[in-house]
Order: C-alpha cells, then sequence, then structure tokens
C-alpha cells in the first residue's frame, strides 16, 4: 500500500491566547519537551507512513525550524518520501490563503500525487493521540470504502464543537453535520480522514468550482459524498485524543498526563513520540525543594524550599527559593523569583514573574479560571495577577504602570494582542 499523510498545520489558534501569539498552533510546546504536532508525526512514522506533506500557513516559523528536514522522525529522505512542508505561495498561477481544509490540500494536488499514493490520510497538526494509521488503512481497504472518518465519543455539552455522524450498524456514515447548535449526538469526528486517492482528486476537483463552497472537508466535502451516497464508513477509536484548541483543554490535557495512570504513557516505548530535543544539562533540585506529581524537563533548577505540585515544567525552568508552583505549565526558560506564588497558569517562554508575585489561583468552584502569561512578559515583584487573565506578549514594567496598588483583578487583559 502506498499512502501519503498530509497534515494541516496552519492553525492560527486564537482560542489558546498568547500561546498563538508567536507561532501556529501545531508548535506550541507540549509536555515538556515536544510540541503539538509530535504526536500526529510520530503517528505516521510509527505506523510506517514516511511520506508526508506538512501544509503551512500562519506564523510558520518556530514550525518549520522545528521540523528541519525532519531527522528525528527517520523523515530526511532525499530520494522517496521523507518530509516536505509547504507554505501558500504566488506563482504564475496566483494561489492565496487557504479557504479551508479542502482547498489546502487542493492547491497542493500536484504534490499529494507525487509517488501515485493508493491512499491519503489527512491529518490534523493539532491533536493528541496515539493511532495506528495501518489498522485505520486495513479497515478502509476492508470496507471498500471512498472515504473513511475516524470518529470518538465526547461529552454532549461539548457536541457542538465537532463534526457529529449518525451511523448505520456496521458504522456506514448516514449523516454528518458539522458542528451544529443542537448535536444530534455524540458520536464525533477527530478531523482525521483516509481517502481512496481517485476518489480525492475528483472530489476536490469539483469543490473548487463551487462558488458556493467553503472548500472545507467537514462542511462541504464529506456532507456531498453522503448526499451522493458514495460509500463512506466511520472508524471507532477507543483511545485517548484532546484537540487542544482552548487555554482549558491545553491545560487539561497535561493534568491528564500528570494522573495515575496517565491518560497517555509517555513512557511506551512500543510508541514513541518524537521529537527534535535540546541540549540541556541535569535537572537540578537543592536542599528542601519538594516535587509532587510533576514532570520536570532538562536543564530545570529547583531552589531551596521551593514546592512544585501537579505541574509541567519545560527545558530550562528556573524556581527560585521558596516559590511554589501548582498545577501550572511552565515552558522554555520562564524564571520564576523568590517566594513567588504561581497557581492553575500557563506560562510562556522566557517570561519572568517577579519576587514575592502571586499570579494566579486555584478556585474551588466554578470555571478552571487558567491564567495566561505571555512569552517574554515581566510580571514585576510585588504584584497580585488575579485567576483569568491574559497577559500579552514582551509586556515589561513599564506596561503595568495603571495598576498602582500592585493588583490586576480577576479576567483582566493586559496587552493581549500587542505586536
Amino acid at each position: 500500500m502506498r499512502t501519503k499523510a498530509v497534515i494541516l498545520a496552519g492553525g492560527e489558534g486564537k482560542r489558546l491566547a498568547t500561546l498563538t501569539g508567536k507561532r501556529a498552533k501545531p508548535a506550541v510546546p507540549f509536555a515538556g519537551k515536544y510540541r503539538i504536532i509530535d504526536f500526529t508525526l510520530s503517528n505516521c512514522v510509527n505506523s510506517n507512513i514516511f511520506d508526508v506533506l506538512i501544509l503551512t500557513q500562519y506564523r510558520p516559523h518556530s514550525l518549520n525550524d522545528h521540523i528541519g528536514k525532519g531527522r528525528p522522525w527517520d523523515l530526511d529522505r532525499s530520494f522517496t518520501g521523507g518530509v516536505q512542508i509547504l507554505q501558500p505561495y504566488k506563482g504564475r498561477l496566483d494561489t492565496d490563503w487557504y479557504a479551508g481544509t479542502a482547498d489546502a490540500v487542493a492547491q497542493n494536488l500536484n504534490f499529494v500525487r507525487r509517488g501515485h499514493p493508493e491512499y491519503v490520510l489527512i491529518l490534523s497538526g493539532d491533536h493528541i493521540y496515539e493511532m495506528d494509521y495501518d489498522a485505520l488503512i486495513q479497515y478502509h481497504r476492508e470496507k471498500g470504502a471512498d472515504a473513511t472518518i475516524c470518529v470518538i465519543r465526547v461529552p454532549m455539552d461539548e457536541a457542538s464543537r465537532y463534526g457529529i455522524l449518525d451511523v448505520n450498524e456496521d458504522y456506514s456514515v448516514k449523516d454528518f453535520v458539522e458542528k451544529p447548535n443542537k448535536p444530534p449526538g455524540n458520536l464525533a469526528s477527530m478531523g482525521v480522514y483516509v481517502f481512496s486517492y481517485e476518489v480525492l482528486e475528483i472530489l476536490l476537483k469539483e469543490d473548487q468550482k463551487k462558488r458556493d463552497s467553503n472548500h472545507d472537508f467537514g462542511k462541504d466535502i464529506i456532507p456531498r459524498m453522503i448526499r451522493d451516497k458514495m460509500t463512506v464508513f466511520a472508524y471507532p477509536y477507543g483511545g485517548y485524543w484532546i484537540d487542544v484548541g482552548t487555554i482549558d483543554a491545553y491545560w487539561e490535557a497535561h493534568m491528564d498526563l500528570l494522573g495515575s495512570p496517565p491518560s497517555l504513557d509517555l513512557n511506551d516505548r512500543t510508541w514513541i513520540i518524537h521529537t527534535l530535543s535540546e541540549e540541556r544539562p541535569p535537572v537540578q533540585l537543592r536542599a528542601g525543594a519538594v516535587i509532587r506529581d510533576s514532570m520536570i524537563t532538562d536543564g530545570s533548577v529547583i531552589s531551596e524550599g521551593a514546592v512544585i505540585e501537579r505541574s509541567i515544567l519545560s527545558p530550562g525552568v528556573f524556581v527560585g527559593p521558596n516559590a511554589i508552583v501548582r498545577e501550572s505549565i511552565i515552558l522554555n526558560d520562564a524564571y520564576i523569583e523568590a517566594n513567588a506564588v504561581v497557581e492553575r497558569c500557563i506560562i510562556d517562554k522566557i517570561a519572568v514573574i517577579g519576587q514575592d508575585a502571586n499570579v494566579g489561583s486555584i478556585q474551588e468552584m466554578g470555571e478552571l479560571g487558567i491564567t495566561c502569561i505571555g512569552k517574554n512578559t515581566r510580571v514585576p515583584a510585588g504584584f497580585n495577577v488575579g485567576h483569568s487573565c491574559i497577559l500579552g506578549t514582551d509586556l515589561e514594567e513599564s506596561d503595568f504602570k495603571e495598576f498602582e496598588n500592585k493588583i490586576i483583578p480577576a479576567g483582566t487583559h493586559v496587552g493581549y494582542g500587542k505586536k
């Protein structure tokens, strides 16, 4: 079987607030040492799929730097297969920003058809899960399907975020509705599709001619296939899967990793998640430091008396003397000074939490109330930042001068969207 994987990695990810201020959603760091896209890429190579296209769009630079020629995933192949990163371009025939997921693939169809694949996997670059795509393709073949959609049960109160399917007993699809206001069920599309190549090419070419189309797989291609009585099957997936498209989902996915047992076992040597690793020294733990139910990555320094509880620290994080970090995600090279308290926060790279500052809080009731601190932002010493706050990127002490009492109330946005 010749299979080509196409990873859609152009998402802007506005619901991830400051985390996507300077990077595409698939490039957002995850679980200490990874990027979100590492999970989809690793699924490909663990499933023996080594012919991969990555379609980027929004702020692709950190994603390009991370993937490079694909060596960590064994995708640095010169002659056949390997990884190729494609960006919208202007050429003899004009192209433009992708109108939708189907349009992204259609604009790059000449690259998709290279190597004459029998099957094309359409994947998202911003989901956390482990899946054997080889088993999926075998299912697709056995069913004689034109398209197969991976599905999972989701809570009814979240179903409106997804494409919802109705299936027969044999899992043939009889109806599909994209992000309904009133979901008729909770069998949700995971945004993972398999197409027989010849069928996909015909569908995309027809869709490009339709002026009333959104040129999207969920909104247009799949519903049209069902209306036209084409053979579409659902592939039920029973493992862990999460779309980390919101701040709450991103935080919850990290907390899932800290469970006992974890929802996703990163120590499973039969299904390794590959990544581009940084060269960092070992972790340093000073006398009196306390760490409970946490993940600490290379290069981190935990000072004397510091307390880390249910948190994930990325490479190079410094936690000062007697500082407290609870239920938080701290990204690369962030610096938490002495006596600071950080609770239920996401702290982006190179941010500084000043001495004696209190940032975020753990709410006993109501919403999660995650506070986000943007990349390269400095929270001044002694400040109190409430729950559910968003502080933008590159903020300096002068950006907080309006808060003379050193209190930033819960839910406040400071400098969010600052260029």
